[in-house]
């Protein structure tokens, strides 16, 4: 591996902020530390940086423990979420910096600013100052900036959370290429599931301090392990009684259940369909507008559901009564999550994502 947490402990006063935090990264790898707000997963970034240090535990890069280098003799790049550009200084200068600090050449510094411009679309801007920029502008002129060194491995702090909707998803794709034409091991925080799935090579989940899951979008999203993951990626609807629901029974040790939405199928009530005994009856409650589609939430029994709908179909409408159908769902425990199929459905007619 070419980045190693080994057993990595960190508290902040009475806040456990990474509670044996073990995982392995390979060279050139992009992988997202994906949690919620105070999952610990900024302050993984900044111990493998550096800016912290861990109160127990080893870090690696290249096989060197780096826990007692200083930051600037890890080979980090570091891509803050507010830029951290300075205003005073042009495009060119900014992304010079750091060549200037290590008191490099003129004319090396000269060809790698130009070469680094050209990488991040910004030829002809070399004269413009921050403030005379676009957000995404300002943030490609910070990952030029991180990029000019050489490091070792390049770390972003939610990169995208300071611009807007378009620009951010502009920039995840434009990342994404980047980072496989320079081949520079990365990792980045986000909070934002979709921008992980879209982005990342692998994602490692955390929460509470603790890593619940490390895999590739895929295997996060279809084979969740913990109750935790199963929960957060997707919208899900957490439920008890779930043995209510036609073609399941408890699981053993499992009170509860999640269900996502492209796990649940309505229709309209008195349709012909086949496995008419699985589906039951319920009232559409809420109609949300997504953009590409529309977000149903069902009352089936007293469960609250949520199926999504596409724009080709005829939309149902607030208090329809409907037929629906659950594929599938998540049971869980306190450590793991188990995925039960519909017992009515033979295997070869299930319905997958």
């Amino acid at each position: 591996m070419y980045i190693e947490l080994k057993d990595i402990n960190k508290t902040f006063g009475n806040y456990k902020a990474s509670d044996h935090v073990e995982f392995g990264i390979e060279k050139g790898k992009l992988v997202a530390l994906l949690g919620p707000s105070g999952s610990g997963k900024t302050t993984i970034l900044r111990m493998i940086a550096g800016l912290e240090h861990q109160d127990s535990g080893d870090i690696y890069i290249d096989g060197t423990c780096v826990n007692e280098l200083l930051v600037r003799e890890r080979g980090i790049g570091f891509v803050f979420q507010n830029y951290a550009l300075f205003p005073y200084m042009t495009v060119f200068d900014n992304v010079a910096y750091g060549l200037k600090v290590r008191k490099e050449d003129k004319k090396v510094i000269e060809k790698r600013v130009k070469e680094l411009l050209e990488l991040v679309d910004l030829k002809g801007l070399e004269k413009r100052y921050p403030t005379q920029l676009s957000g995404g502008q300002r943030q490609r002129v910070a990952f030029a900036r991180a990029l000019a060194p050489n490091p070792q491995v390049l770390l972003l702090d939610e990169p995208f959370a300071a611009i807007d909707a378009k620009v951010r998803k502009e920039l995840r794709n434009w990342l994404k290429d980047m980072i496989g034409k320079i081949g520079i091991t990365s990792i980045f925080v986000t909070h934002d599931q979709d921008e992980a799935v879209e982005v990342a090579d692998e994602i490692i989940v955390t929460n509470q301090g603790r890593v619940e899951q490390m895999g590739t979008p895929t295997e996060i999203y279809k084979n969740p392990k913990t109750p935790f993951v199963a929960q957060f990626i997707g919208e899900s609807a957490v439920i008890t009684d779930y043995d209510r629901l036609k073609g399941f029974h408890l699981y053993q040790g499992c009170d509860r259940a999640i269900i996502r939405p492209e796990f649940v199928k309505a229709v309209r009530f008195g349709t012909e369909k086949r496995f008419q005994s699985l589906y039951a009856e319920g009232i559409v409650e809420q109609v949300a507008f997504r953009g590409n589609c529309l977000e149903l939430q069902i009352n089936v029994n007293g469960i609250l559901l949520k199926t999504i709908q596409s724009f080709a179909e005829e939309p149902f409408q607030k208090g329809e009564k409907v037929e629906v159908i659950v594929y599938r769902l998540y049971a869980v425990d306190e450590k793991e999550a188990h995925l039960i199929q519909n017992e009515g459905l033979q295997e070869n007619e299930m319905f997958y994502i």
